[in-house]
């Protein structure tokens, strides 16, 4: 009897803690499960099929054809050396050909439609110098293609093929608005293989190559080879994000695609002028050192530096002079020399812009009237590259004959001619040819100033000197007396 009412109570223990279980959620059943846990993260898309299919027929193949003048064998540099009646020019000319035998050299690249009138981006070095241009379309069908208009700043270049069938169109999307870690889609003519697609996230964006003035590529691992030049980067929505452009030749997996926010209004001046017409300000420009930032007090460190201010250009004729630094362009903040060079240059040729600049510690806003910029003419400057006393430098005026010596612009300032070894202006960094404008924020116009300048700092005190060297623009140096 006792085993029997054992029994019963083991009975009810059981059923309570099912219950309880039930009615609580132990051993799982009602638990709630934090949102946190229960989210799951997409890591690769279920298919790519359907987007491909949609976008293959909007992206085209193009193959060019260009003569070469003048031979274009590698035995081409023999003829320099010779004269027209020189024995081993016949020589040469008997063995590798005429010397002014033309060949044909081919190239492949890829492109998208972007309307049913038949226009086309691509880019640049596709085309560049191509006698012959042909677009060949998903169907295998063939068309000749004439250039609309080519923007070698960019990488961008516009052709146009005549169809009398309705094309299919890529539609542009928002570069702005892609994400580090997003996917995305690449399709091209890589080594020749038609219409090849290949897919990977996006790196980096903002990447800065090297390539030209307005830098600002998408970094992707979507596999990019020779012939996917000009074929579309496109995000999960078929929506085309960039213009695949470049690849580092030592690197797998790195390649780099054109924003096509930053190539939307090119296509539109292309399209409707067949150039691109581009803002001027007229400034040499350098990003902020830490140093630099500290010198002029600038907190944030945000801002560039005006290192020369070109005779009658906007910035001049509005009174901007060099050591200014810009802050912002109509309220917009201006960080880098590639934000100033990239919002002048989107500003219409008349435009009047606000340019606010911090000058002797002061902020000042300028009016600009902005000019056209005309490349031929803003070939870069070249400046002086060279920079002894207690301090192992030896300062002297700038004299026309030191100005040649030293190929300096500058007309104020004292030039540093020689530099001592092991003294503490070679330790701090002083260069033969730095040109010393500024000791601890005093004016140097001369030598006179120089010397008055350092006489009346103490020894163990600290100088900083503003300088300007060549091409790397303005520098603060710091020397212990």
């Amino acid at each position: 009897m006792n085993h029997c009412k054992r029994f019963q109570v083991c009975i009810v223990w059981i059923a309570t803690c099912c219950i309880i279980g039930l009615v609580f959620g132990f051993g799982g059943i009602l638990v709630p499960v934090p949102e946190s846990s229960a989210a799951t993260v997409k890591m690769v898309p279920e298919s790519f099929t359907e987007l491909a299919e949609k976008m293959i027929p909007s992206v085209v193949n193009i193959r060019t054809v260009k003569t070469i003048r003048g031979g274009g064998r590698v035995f081409r540099h023999f003829w320099g050396p010779f004269q027209k009646d020189d024995p081993m020019r016949e020589f040469f000319e008997k063995f590798f050909g005429e010397e002014q035998r033309d060949f044909k050299q081919r190239s492949l690249g890829s492109g998208f439609i972007i309307d049913r009138q038949g226009y086309i981006v691509t880019n640049n070095h596709v085309i560049e110098g191509a006698d012959q241009i042909k677009v060949i379309l998903q169907d295998e069908k063939e068309y000749a293609a004439e250039v609309v208009g080519r923007d070698p700043n960019t990488d961008i270049a516009l052709i146009k093929i005549k169809a009398a069938e309705n094309l299919p169109v890529a539609q542009l999307g928002d570069s702005d608005t892609l994400k580090v870690g997003e996917w995305v889609m690449a399709i091209g003519n890589p080594f020749g293989l038609s219409h090849t697609v290949t897919a990977g996230i996006v790196s980096a964006k903002g990447r800065v190559i090297g390539s030209g003035p307005y830098d600002d590529f998408i970094q992707t691992d979507a596999s990019i080879n020779p012939g996917n030049s000009g074929g579309p980067l496109l995000n999960m929505k078929g929506e085309v994000v960039g213009i695949n452009t470049a690849i580092v030749a030592t690197g797998q997996g790195i390649g780099f695609a054109i924003p096509i926010n930053l190539a939307r209004g090119i296509i539109e001046q292309l399209k409707t002028s067949g150039e691109v017409t581009r803002g001027w300000l007229g400034v040499a420009i350098q990003d902020l050192s830490r140093e630099l930032a500290e010198y002029y007090g600038l907190k944030n460190g945000k801002g560039v530096l005006v290192t020369e201010v070109f005779t009658g250009d906007p910035a001049d004729r509005a009174g901007i002079k060099p050591q200014d630094i810009i802050l912002e362009v109509n309220g917009k903040h201006v960080e880098t020399t590639r934000d100033l060079t990239g919002l002048i240059a989107s500003l219409r040729v008349g435009q009047i812009v606000d340019i606010l600049v911090l000058r002797d510690r002061k902020k000042l806003t300028f009016k600009v009237k902005i000019a056209k910029r005309e490349e031929e003419k803003i070939s870069a400057r070249r400046f002086p590259q060279k920079q002894e006393d207690e301090l192992g430098i030896r300062a002297e005026n700038i004299t026309p004959e030191m100005a040649r010596r030293f190929n300096l612009s500058e007309t104020e300032g004292v030039v540093v001619s020689s530099v001592k070894p092991g003294s503490k202006g070679a330790e701090a960094g002083l260069m033969v040819g730095d040109v010393i404008k500024e000791i601890n924020h005093i004016s140097i116009k001369n030598v006179d100033d120089y010397k008055e300048a350092i006489a009346k700092i103490d020894k163990g005190e600290t100088i900083q000197m503003f300088v300007k060297r060549g091409k790397v623009g303005f520098l603060v140096i710091k020397i212990t007396k």
